[in-house]
């Protein structure tokens, strides 16, 4: 798998409509490695956040940290509209960059 070294803003979900978590890496590959097994402590790992529904890249780190602070400030509606924009069906996009499909979440909500 070719490593891309680019500034990028992530959003993961922990399913559907489900818990949000908005990032920022110069390593997108490696940063969701560290997603996925539980190596990163704090919010994401307690919550189960681990699923790629939307990133963007930059031509600089200052450029992605701005994105990022400003997104992260904006209201959790205009967050979901943001990743439906681009994934309708919250497909999880880690699947495209190389990483196993994760199982199906179960929710009794709609």
């Amino acid at each position: 798998m070719a490593r891309d070294f680019q500034p990028t803003v992530y959003l993961l979900a922990s399913r559907r409509n489900g818990t949000l978590y908005v990032g920022v890496t110069s390593d997108l590959v490696k940063r969701m490695a560290e997603h996925r097994d539980g190596l990163i402590e704090g919010f994401t790992k307690d919550y189960g956040v681990n699923r790629l529904v939307w990133f963007e890249q930059h031509a600089t780190m200052d450029a992605a940290i701005l994105r990022e602070k400003r997104i992260k400030k904006w209201k959790r509606e205009w967050k979901i509209n943001l990743i439906r924009e681009q994934n309708a069906d919250w497909r999880d996009l880690a699947v495209e960059l190389g990483f196993a499909m994760l199982p199906p979440i179960v929710s009794n909500r709609s």
